[in-house]
């Protein structure tokens, strides 16, 4: 069964909950309501964003930043400090808000969930720590610094004098000015955020990774390039870092007592004495090990810039596909179809589909209710991981900042709400999202008709060879095509079909012809066909 995975705003949605019910609610009493309406809608999958400890210095961060202002009057007019907190990915420790009921009321919450057959994803932010860790005390040599003053590193003073500790940041986005940088080039830092991360997978069944590709070897040492090492006393470290540098494959993954392990044998490095791993990314080394000690954990990468492929093969379950995203909300029907026949079914199967999450506008804002209709239709429809997230099944149209602890109240568009209502409850009487699925390449209906390119076209196959079809139609015209379906040989012989979803009316294909059927479906129109 493929994963269904629902986003939860988990500061703002608790509040809402303690207001509804007159009684404070944390993780250690979510009311039954909550867990059935998710079991109801087919869940599989529960993202709590937004659990960890922040800190005041993030906070102040949060309700200084003269943008963040302008957001925060934008959505929620009179807002006050008490409405904001820091951002949840500016994480100053890996336990649980006391807001939120601490350590023990997640480990209560997340028994609750298994019990009714779901599972539980948390955060994991490996690129940055929030103002507040302690590590900016404790251990500075973990943080890329800056040798003087500069806009996009923040002034910590200690006792040792003033460090400059870059913020964390994107290559391509200003920083942000609410973390600082781990640095990925220390091993000891690496070691650290492995240690952080087994800690979050012994309170969860996956983990949510942002940022995911900014720790890639490649990509953290291209960004950093610039910033120097921080000094480190042993004379082991400072040669190997030396090499590391300089552009050496050599990295060091931890160290017990005086033995160091590195990934990457280097010409002239003793495997006895370095203990020498096979690759030299930070995710081909973790992965393995936190599934090793918990059978069917799950990772899921948000990651950009064409790089789904490489972190799923380095052991990432799902990764975000905002390439399809990006099609779906510009209207490029075209480039959406290929987009998918591109990537192939192996990578489909292992992104993650999505309309809107925190990060992105709201999909009800800007696409009316039968273009949300069809897109919602392609996300739910493909193979891999079904990503919905908080207000998006109830037409919300505000986007709710991170750091907002409180939002407006939204009115339920009804019609949003029945299209989600029918497709999570009648897709599971289908074989979409069981059994193999395969990505079918229209053909021209009649010469030179080109509008089946503006169609989504899916084959569910059961094991028992009866077949499911789904063709979305994403353009605004309707578009005529022949579906060539693919079938066992024992299969090849006519076929009783029935529209399990939509209305278009399909005509068999003649015997002779290579088995199919031509479509015509309307404009925003989408059908499910079963071929028994």
């Amino acid at each position: 069964m493929h994963a269904l995975l629902f986003e939860i705003n988990t500061c703002c949605w608790l509040r809402e909950l303690s207001e509804k019910s007159g009684r404070t609610t944390t993780l250690s009493n979510v009311p039954d309501s909550e867990f059935g309406q998710w079991q109801r809608l087919g869940f599989t999958h529960i993202w709590l964003m937004g659990v960890w400890t922040t800190g005041p210095h993030s906070r102040s961060a949060a309700l200084s930043h003269p943008d963040q202002r302008r957001v925060y009057d934008e959505v929620l007019p009179g807002w006050t400090d008490a409405d904001i907190g820091a951002s949840p990915y500016s994480i100053s420790a890996y336990t649980v808000s006391a807001e939120l009921g601490g350590d023990a009321a997640l480990s209560s919450f997340k028994k609750r969930l298994n019990e009714e057959g779901l599972k539980l994803i948390l955060d994991f932010v490996p690129n940055h720590i929030g103002l507040d860790h302690p590590w900016l005390d404790e251990h500075p040599e973990y943080l890329v610094q800056c040798s003087c003053e500069s806009p996009h590193a923040l002034e910590w003073k200690t006792d040792r004098g003033t460090r400059w500790c870059a913020h964390g940041r994107d290559p391509y986005m200003p920083a942000w000015t609410d973390t600082v940088q781990i640095d990925y080039r220390v091993p000891e830092a690496r070691a650290a955020m492995a240690a952080e991360l087994a800690s979050v997978a012994q309170r969860c069944d996956g983990v949510r990774c942002d940022m995911a590709m900014l720790v890639l070897e490649d990509v953290f040492a291209k960004t950093w390039s610039a910033f120097p090492l921080p000094e480190i006393s042993n004379p082991k470290l400072q040669v190997l870092n030396r090499e590391v540098s300089t552009g050496s494959t050599a990295q060091l993954l931890r160290r017990q007592g005086e033995v160091y392990y590195v990934e990457n044998e280097k010409p002239g490095t003793s495997e006895t004495e370095l203990g020498v791993q096979s690759s030299s990314d930070f995710w081909s080394c973790v992965i393995p090990q936190i599934k090793a000690k918990q059978q069917g954990f799950l990772f899921l990468a948000e990651v950009y810039w064409g790089l789904e492929a490489r972190l799923q093969s380095l052991g990432f379950d799902y990764t975000y596909d905002k390439a399809l995203y990006d099609r779906l909300v510009s209207h490029d029907s075209v480039g959406a179809q290929k987009h998918l026949l591109g990537m192939g079914r192996e990578v489909i199967s292992r992104c993650a589909h999505f309309l809107e999450n925190h990060d992105e506008p709201r999909i009800s804002s800007f696409l009316n209710v039968p273009e949300h209709r069809v897109e919602a239709a392609v996300i739910l429809t493909l193979p891999g991981m079904r990503f919905l997230h908080e207000g998006q099944l109830d037409g919300a149209t505000r986007r709710i900042p991170v750091q907002m602890l409180r939002r407006p109240n939204q009115p339920l568009n009804a019609e949003i709400r029945l299209l989600y209502e029918n497709l999570l409850t009648l897709l599971p009487h289908t074989f979409v999202g069981r059994g193999q699925c395969e990505l079918l390449v229209p053909q021209a209906a009649t010469p030179g008709n080109a509008s089946g390119q503006d169609l989504v076209l899916l084959q569910w196959m059961s094991e028992g060879a009866e077949i499911d079809v789904v063709a979305i139609n994403l353009a605004n015209h309707r578009s005529q095509c022949f579906v060539p379906l693919k079938l066992p040989s024992s299969g090849r012989r006519n076929r009783k079909i029935q529209s399990l979803l939509g209305n278009s009316a399909p005509a068999v294909a003649k015997p002779d012809q290579q088995p199919g059927i031509y479509l015509d479906l309307a404009e925003w129109s989408f059908e499910v066909l079963r071929f028994s």
